[in-house]
């Protein structure tokens, strides 16, 4: 399928995808979205209601790495040890890596060697970015999903349910409630009816939240404790 880069609203760059009119991240603004959805929904809320030095984050659809590049961000800003688990079927290229040139978004002189490594770094293993973050890519489709209590926060990043409805059933939703602990947020920008009957269906407390620019809404699960 073919991908070229463009630049979204807020000057940061994403993926389209040409046959299914399908973009890595929204338009209206690649980081911001990221920022909002990901970081903010997630990863400030969960340290705001956990006193943590450790989490760990599984995120479903690795992409780009923007989301793992901004949680290695807020690892470093916190002084709190991020795992990040990454589950991707079909890795972007190095040309798309270098063309997206994400390090340039980010005010530290260390994101540029972090963002490479990402990339460059082996699959199915930890590799050690900086001293709070460490990463783990998996290449699997989410249904091939068999971890069990792993992670505290999910960041669900799949393509639109527009294009890929079958990544928003609870058949799959349910892999990613058993891959959290207790008390773990899953987060997505996506607040579909039948995505967020399927997560409630699964015993997840769902919450609908004020979207990044130019989305209305975004969706905060958590599994009870």
């Amino acid at each position: 399928m073919k991908r070229n880069i463009i630049t979204t609203q807020d000057g940061s760059k994403t993926i389209r995808l040409e046959e299914w009119n399908e973009h890595y991240h929204s338009t209206h603004g690649a980081l911001q979205e990221a920022k909002h959805v990901y970081i903010k929904a997630g990863l400030d809320h969960f340290a705001s209601l956990h006193d943590v030095e450790k989490l760990r984050v599984l995120e479903a659809g690795f992409g780009s790495g923007l989301n793992a590049l901004l949680a290695s961000q807020w690892a470093i800003q916190n002084n709190i040890i991020v795992d990040y688990l990454g589950l991707e079927a079909y890795p972007i290229t190095q040309d798309e890596k270098e063309a997206l040139d994400y390090n340039k978004l980010i005010d530290a002189a260390n994101q540029k060697t972090i963002f490479d490594e990402m990339h460059n770094c082996k699959w199915e293993q930890w590799v050690k970015l900086s001293p709070n973050f460490k990463l783990k890519k998996l290449e699997l489709k989410f249904s091939e999903l068999g971890l069990k209590q792993v992670a505290d926060v999910v960041f669900y990043d799949a393509f639109g349910p527009r294009v890929q409805p079958e990544l928003w059933e609870a058949s799959v939703f349910e892999r990613f409630y058993e891959a959290l602990k207790p008390g773990g947020l899953l987060v997505t920008y996506s607040v579909k009816g039948t995505a967020k009957r399927a997560l409630q269906g699964l015993g997840f407390r769902v919450e609908i939240l004020e979207g990044p620019p130019g989305k209305r809404h975004m969706m905060r699960a958590t599994k009870p404790k």
